[in-house]
């Protein structure tokens, strides 16, 4: 059978008991063949002050504790954040710990080994995570600020800043793998008229649930983006124009379907849609340019439709 051990670690009130651990931790997991925990800490505490990328620092936890303690895993998760890092191999003995610090939840992390950790590395292990608070509260704070930066801040979808990284990056995929890469432009039909007869706070929880009923019908892999206003983009990597269409005719039809009501009182809500596979040698404008006369084409033909074109 397999062990685990579970544990919640607040930094503040267990600062003082992890520190005096540490000189008997230091001695019991001590040998010839790997360094004291008091070496372990010092050497941490300079590694992990070196970057503020999550992953970069927890990978430099894990290949510092690696060797000392015999692990075999880490495992980082923070729901709340959506952020999960893995490294190593999961192995049949595990102890996690959730993290807090002056009362916010830094996330939690799960150690295994092949062998049953002993009281003694138990004691080492929960000294040198110590280390890893400060690094990893700036890590999360770096973290809330780039998503801030990328978001928009009424629907939660990336921005207009977020969708250029993205289409840099998807645009240098297609190309190395010889992918198809395909994009929508999302208008909502006659959205001032929304916002003139029911008001803007009516208008903002429309396009809430217009992001929703989209993000309901694309993959976790593909990317919805606010331009502004009513506008929107929508990503698809490894996505053929006749596969966009079928997605975008998904999304049109969860709209169009949805339920709004005022009072009582129903209001339909519907979106134009123009959908483009990008072509060889094509910048980011041209394409979206593209794209968006597509989506004008729909409005011109009557609104709620899906216009494609390769």
């Amino acid at each position: 059978m397999n062990s685990t051990s579970g544990n919640t670690i607040d930094f503040d009130s267990a600062r003082l008991k992890i520190k005096s651990a540490g000189a008997q931790a230091s001695k019991s997991v001590h040998s010839s063949a790997s360094p004291s925990v008091s070496q372990l800490q010092q050497s941490l505490s300079q590694l992990l002050q070196t970057s503020l990328e999550m992953d970069r620092i927890l990978g430099l936890f894990f290949a510092t504790l690696q060797q000392a303690l015999e692990l075999n895993s880490l495992e980082y998760r923070h729901d709340a954040k959506q952020l999960q890092f893995d490294f190593g191999s999961p192995a049949l003995h595990r102890c996690s710990y959730r993290l807090t610090h002056l009362g916010d939840f830094l996330g939690e992390l799960r150690f295994s080994r092949s062998k049953r950790f002993s009281e003694a590395q138990l004691k080492g292990l929960e000294s040198l995570l110590g280390s890893l608070l400060y690094p990893l509260r700036n890590a999360l704070l770096y973290h809330e600020a780039i998503a801030c930066a990328l978001n928009d801040p009424l629907t939660g979808c990336g921005n207009r800043l977020a969708l250029d990284q993205a289409l840099d990056r998807e645009i240098k995929h297609a190309i190395r793998k010889r992918t198809d890469l395909s994009m929508m432009v999302i208008d909502i039909d006659h959205f001032k008229t929304i916002n003139d007869t029911y008001g803007h706070a009516f208008g903002d929880e429309a396009l809430k649930a217009m992001v929703s009923a989209c993000e309901g019908c694309l993959r976790a892999v593909d990317g919805l983006f606010r331009l502004g206003g009513e506008e929107f983009v929508v990503l698809l990597s490894d996505t053929s124009l006749v596969d966009a269409r079928m997605v975008a005719e998904r999304i049109r039809n969860a709209i169009a379907e949805m339920q709004f009501q005022l009072d009582g009182q129903p209001i339909p809500l519907t979106v134009s849609i123009g959908v483009a596979r990008r072509r060889n040698d094509e910048s980011q404008q041209a394409l979206y340019e593209r794209c968006d006369q597509q989506m004008y084409k729909a409005k011109r033909g009557g609104r709620n439709q899906v216009i494609a074109e390769g």
